[in-house]
């Protein structure tokens, strides 16, 4: 392990950027400060994100912000009922000039995929986004063909319209280290975002204040963030609690999970824990960097039975009970 000192030195110098894409960001989206910071910790920890909200909250725009600021590949892709495996990965094109065929590749071969209204497309499709997102590559034409990097898939959902949807299947969830739920924006906010629209004739655009380099030098710096033995229990604590298994002391939860938090979410809480202590500065983690962001690991991951749902008792409100329930070191 590094001195905590000289990796607390190199986190100061390497967040630089960090702060510069959240300003660059916000200078074109208001409010939704906890949709933009989800991003960043997906993007340092390279983990996906999957972006739930109504209509209008700007979704979209903030994903394609954040690639503009960065100075990456953005690439949008509407999931629709009729969508094939081809119109993500691509396809081998014949050229009767020559009598050759070549590869033409598809939306997946960039840095940043916003994938809108993930849920509207079919199995097929599915399948072919979790090879690219698990595995960072494709096969395309028999060969077997890396992503580049960075490369993360950034998927928004309409919580509210579920007709003409396929449930996402749980191992696909799972691949998403966050779940971001975004909310209404305040009085204030929407005072701002009217007063914005209807005095400016465009968007300010979003400069390039980062590059992929420095992303890179975060990413590895990362790893050097400090998380103590009793630290580690804590998250594995966490999990646990949600799995239920012979050795249960909450038994009141019992009812109401049918499946807990698999290994990958515990994985996917010690980074996303040490990018937020990377984003505070900080080269050790703490219990509240782990509350910070248990929510948004976890709420996916926590499958609830019916009788739950027919209660209202919803995955949050399992995640919550064991945050306020478990020890804390």
């Amino acid at each position: 392990m590094s001195d905590v000192n000289e990796v607390a030195a190199r986190i100061e110098k390497d967040s630089a950027f960090l702060k510069d894409i959240f300003s660059e960001v916000e200078n074109v989206i208001v409010g939704q400060r906890a949709l933009i910071h989800g991003m960043l910790i997906g993007l340092l920890a390279d983990g996906h994100v999957l972006i739930e909200g109504v209509p209008g909250l700007a979704k979209s725009l903030a994903v394609q912000s954040l690639a503009q600021s960065l100075g990456g590949t953005f690439r949008r892709i509407q999931f629709t009922p009729d969508l094939l495996p081809s119109d993500l990965v691509g396809t081998q094109v014949y050229d009767p000039k020559t009598g050759e065929w070549s590869v033409r590749e598809g939306p997946l071969f960039g840095n940043f995929l916003l994938a809108d209204e993930i849920n509207r497309a079919p199995a097929k499709v599915q399948s072919a986004l979790l090879e690219a997102m698990q595995e960072r590559q494709v096969t395309l034409a028999g060969e077997t063909r890396a992503l580049p990097a960075p490369f993360l898939v950034l998927a928004t959902q309409n919580p509210i319209e579920q007709e003409g949807t396929y449930p996402l299947p749980e191992a696909q969830v799972d691949r998403f280290m966050l779940k971001v739920v975004v909310g209404y924006p305040s009085k204030t906010e929407e005072r701002t975002i009217v007063t914005r629209e209807a005095t400016t004739a465009k968007r300010p655009p979003v400069k390039v204040v980062a590059t992929r380099e420095q992303l890179f030098t975060a990413r590895r710096t990362l790893n050097d963030v400090y998380v103590d033995e009793k630290v580690l229990t804590y998250i594995v604590d966490l999990v646990f609690a949600t799995r239920l298994t012979k050795s249960d002391e909450q038994t009141e939860l019992k009812p109401l999970i049918l499946y807990g938090v698999s290994p990958r979410g515990t994985v996917a809480l010690t980074q996303a824990a040490r990018a937020q202590a990377f984003l505070e500065g900080r080269a050790y983690v703490t219990p509240h960097d782990i509350k910070a962001v248990a929510m948004d690991v976890l709420r996916h991951r926590v499958i609830t039975t019916y009788e739950a749902e027919a209660e209202g008792i919803t995955s949050e409100h399992v995640i919550q009970s064991v945050l306020d329930t478990t020890p804390v070191p």
